[in-house]
């Protein structure tokens, strides 16, 4: 397949905001690809060249793309860099810029699907001396073969910045549409090409996560049960960081997070347990990792244990300093079945045979059956007093939804619901905070789309030691710079944080149409949680309602 017709699709996706456009768009557009291509297709459609559960990446900072569109254009980098200014989009410059090329370093050719593929994986490969040269190459390689169109397609893809819009959902009911299967990823869809035959010889592997499922929140432990029926199993809910263990036939583990980033050398403690205490030749299982304290034996907040997941260095003291226990919940796979269509009442029961308890290491989350509120409100009271978050109350007879937002799975923290929201743009502050960015706009989503909902300044700390501080948050920021306009920046969505508020308001003043009261923020939820797990304005306007109804 050509590049161009790629691109085509690109352009018309862009144009629309409509969530059935698209999907229409894309649902006739992958009718015409050609099975062999499936994958790669599928995959640069979300602007990706690996799995999400690939931890590498295609590695390329802006001003090297920027350099590269020089090579490509025969134009000064300063050019370049001048017509980035004015558009305030790298890919916009690049189709600006390549246009009427002044220069051929390499002969044209029509660029292809597979050939942009193939450059990009193997910019990922590139390391060492000279890797920043092989690097330039490759890519001005592609842009030299390529339109205008198609090089701003290339750079937007080489920096993570497609912004098409193109959501997971979108993309999974077009190949349902396309193939007449539910199929969601590029695998299952390369699959789904061969029809039902294909499809079913598609297996959940050990080694290769898959997205977890996830829960709504219920207010009251009537509601809970309500929701999820009678009896049903109410677990621990834990303040940490939900981690996927998997387990391949050749023994391998595999430890990802929620964003499926494998943190396996940040956490050889957890590899251990899992190799001493689960029996098994291979699995998959769904857990949260908790910090707790060596003396108290309490738990601890996630904070305290964050920086754990981006450790690079002194792993091993780090892991004895701030020491986590596993505790498991769910098990997807086991010994090579498939169990996410089985009910969770047998799901958990083997779960309790294959985890040898280790108290403080790893074991199964602690839990109960009911029928009864006042038990649910009993063992409420005893996961707070433990340190907890407070509960989740689960379906005994439910499947697993990997990647699903489920009504048979419910949180209860009876406490006012924060917020997970986006950083869209930030402040430079004054006086003494003059070098730090502190004040943050704050954004939730609509299908792909960020919506502005108010801006936070405080909660954050002036001492790094303290905690969460307006340094580390500058840090975090400033590389995500897009647009400065006097003290104000636009900065790329990538971090995410955890906001708390008195209140949700109307206002007109913000595209959401919602203004938070008072917000702060909480925590950073960067290493846990990608922009397409943020809040929704769905979920803001569920939040709104509530709380009008309880005043």
């Amino acid at each position: 397949m050509k590049y161009s017709e790629l691109t085509e699709i690109y352009e018309k996706l862009g144009k629309t905001s409509k969530r059935l456009a698209k999907t229409e768009l894309l649902s006739e557009f992958l009718k015409k690809v050609h099975g062999d291509e499936t994958e790669e297709v599928v995959l640069l459609l979300q602007g990706r060249v690996f799995p999400a559960w690939d931890e590498r990446e295609i590695g390329v900072a802006s001003q090297l793309m920027a350099k590269a569109i020089a090579i490509a254009s025969g134009i000064e980098l300063a050019a370049v860099q001048k017509e980035w200014k004015k558009t305030g989009d790298l890919g916009d410059a690049s189709e600006n810029l390549l246009k009427h090329k002044r220069q051929h370093t390499l002969a044209h050719s029509d660029l292809t699907v597979k050939k942009v593929f193939d450059n990009l994986r193997k910019l990922a490969a590139e390391s060492g001396s000279g890797s920043v040269d092989r690097k330039l190459q490759l890519i001005a390689e592609l842009l030299t073969s390529a339109g205008g169109s198609e090089a701003k397609y290339i750079t937007r893809t080489i920096l993570g910045e497609l912004r098409v819009g193109i959501g997971e959902g979108a993309l999974r009911d077009a190949i349902v549409w396309a193939n007449f299967m539910k199929v969601k990823d590029a695998t299952v869809a390369k699959a789904a090409k061969r029809g039902l035959s294909g499809l079913s010889s598609v297996r959940m592997v050990p080694g290769k996560p898959v997205k977890v499922m996830l829960a709504l929140k219920a207010e009251t432990a009537a509601e809970a049960l309500e929701t999820c029926g009678r009896p049903a199993a109410a677990e621990f809910k834990y303040d940490g960081f939900r981690l996927e263990i998997t387990k391949d036939e050749n023994g391998n583990i595999g430890l990802y997070t929620r964003r499926l980033e494998n943190v396996l050398e940040q956490f050889p403690d957890v590899a251990e347990y899992v190799r001493k205490h689960v029996k098994g030749k291979s699995f998959i299982l769904d857990a949260e990792a908790v910090g707790y304290d060596r003396k108290t034996g309490k738990y601890l907040p996630f904070q305290k244990i964050s920086q754990r997941i981006k450790r690079k260095y002194d792993i091993q003291k780090t892991a004895e300093e701030l020491p986590v226990e596993v505790n498991v919940f769910d098990v997807l796979a086991y010994n090579g079945k498939n169990l996410i269509n089985e009910p969770f009442k047998k799901r958990r029961e083997l779960l309790h045979k294959i985890i040898q308890s280790a108290k403080r290491k790893i074991r199964p989350a602690e839990s109960i059956v009911t029928d009864k509120e006042e038990e649910i409100e009993k063992f409420f009271e005893e996961a707070r007093a433990a340190g907890n978050e407070g509960l989740m109350v689960k379906n005994l007879d439910a499947p697993y939804k990997p990647g699903a937002r489920v009504g048979h799975m419910l949180k209860f923290k009876k406490t006012a619901e924060n917020l997970d929201l986006a950083i869209i743009g930030a402040e430079w502050g004054e006086g003494k905070r003059s070098s730090w960015l502190s004040s943050y706009d704050l954004a939730c989503r609509k299908g792909s789309e960020l919506l502005e909902i108010g801006k936070a300044s405080t909660g954050l700390k002036e001492k790094k030691e303290e905690g969460l501080s307006f340094e580390e948050m500058t840090k975090l920021l400033k590389p995500l710079i897009t647009e400065e306009h006097g003290r104000h920046v636009k900065v790329k969505p990538k971090v995410v944080i955890e906001v708390g508020y008195e209140e949700i308001q109307k206002s007109p003043s913000y595209s959401s149409g919602y203004a938070l009261r008072f917000p702060r923020v909480v925590r950073n939820r960067t290493d846990e949680k990608g922009v397409h797990d943020i809040n929704t304005l769905q979920e803001v306007e569920r939040l709104y309602r509530q709380q009008k109804k309880s005043s």
